[in-house]
């Protein structure tokens, strides 16, 4: 199939409905608008269905109950609306509902901007809702990815009945870039025998529902669902490894900020300064297993649109083997390639001076 130039916004949509989702509620919000505009023209046309909600709230809770009647359904927002959508995404993995959720990424907090950030790592990956659940996340680095990751996400969320995000900063969003829609591998999914459909009189009616007041019994759902994380931990992790290899210096980036890392990579090794690249494509699970492929390292540089957050699990991963480095920018500012460059050269200062490097 001919590659075709579409705006990232758009060819999330697109690729959602090429991964067969028919329904689809949001709510306009600034950097993710043409997402629901998509929608709203195409679904249409094959039948689906569109809602315009009347808040991020209504948008989330209608997700619930299209899933729930077993559809393939997804939603998308940008950060503050994402936040709103929390209680409801936290309902849906307690009754193990698939479904997927688009987060086009804006500076915060609060209302913040509508300029480009990643700073909704923590509320992606530890849950923003309440209580012991997970849920996925992929950061696309391209358009490309973008569709691969959006029609993936359609399978995941099937196979292990759990909404999945999709956590992609504005920039993502909003760029052009030419992409496939090509045939990608399926999952061997089971049928949604749970699904609300009617009983037609054939068997006993379904029920979908978070609310176990029994404590005993909420405790087994809660342990069945940490067996399916440790799952998805176990099967699911995804990593660039890009010039490792040799590297003394390990950058960990994802989306955007890990192709300008690229750039500074370029610039490094052009000054004789061995440099790599950890970019996780998956933020959870984290791929904790890549920070023990990096033989040369002598110290790690996380970098990030944001104050510092995925920086936290780069600690976890290396477990104090290594020192870490944060180099962040905010509030929809982005980092250039040189200033990265620098940073890193001044690092390596640093940890040449204190007996860090040798």
């Amino acid at each position: 199939m001919a590659k075709i130039l579409m705006k990232g916004n758009e060819a999330f949509g697109k690729a959602a409905i090429e991964a067969g989702c028919k329904y689809f509620f949001g709510y306009p919000i600034t950097p993710q608008n043409e997402v629901p505009e998509y929608m709203s023209k195409e679904l249409p046309k094959i039948g689906g269905v569109f809602v315009q909600a009347e808040s991020e709230v209504a948008a989330i809770n209608m997700v619930y109950g299209a899933a729930g009647a077993g559809a393939r359904v997804m939603t998308s927002s940008s950060s503050p609306g994402i936040a709103l959508k929390q209680e409801g995404i936290t309902y849906a993995a307690g009754a193990e509902l698939p479904c997927v959720v688009l987060n086009v990424m804006r500076g915060g907090p609060g209302l913040g901007s509508i300029q480009p950030s990643q700073a909704d790592y923590f509320m992606s990956t530890r849950g923003g809702g309440n209580g012991d659940y997970r849920t996925p996340v992929y950061a696309p680095a391209t358009v490309q990815e973008a569709v691969d990751m959006i029609i993936e996400a359609f399978d995941v969320a099937d196979f292990y009945r759990t909404p999945v995000m999709v956590a992609a900063d504005g920039m993502i969003g909003q760029m052009m870039e030419p992409v496939e829609f090509k045939e990608m591998k399926k999952r061997e999914l089971q049928p949604k025998d749970w699904a609300t459909t009617g009983t037609k009189g054939e068997r006993k009616p379904n029920i979908i529902n978070s609310l176990y007041l029994e404590p005993e019994i909420l405790e087994q759902h809660c342990i069945k669902l940490d067996k399916k994380y440790k799952e998805i931990e176990k099967n699911e992790v995804q990593c660039e490894m890009y010039k490792t290899e040799d590297a003394e210096i390990v950058f960990v980036a994802y989306g955007t900020t890990s192709r300008i890392v690229k750039n500074s990579i370029d610039i490094l090794r052009e000054q004789g300064v061995k440099a790599g690249l950890i970019r996780p494509k998956t933020l959870w699970p984290f791929p904790f297993a890549a920070f023990e492929n990096i033989p040369e390292a002598k110290t790690l540089l996380t970098v990030e649109m944001s104050m510092g957050q995925m920086v936290e699990d780069v600690k976890l991963a290396i477990e104090g083997k290594l020192p870490v480095h944060f180099y962040g920018r905010a509030g929809g500012m982005a980092p250039t390639p040189n200033e990265i460059a620098d940073k890193a050269i001044l690092v390596l200062e640093e940890e040449l001076a204190t007996g860090g490097v040798k």
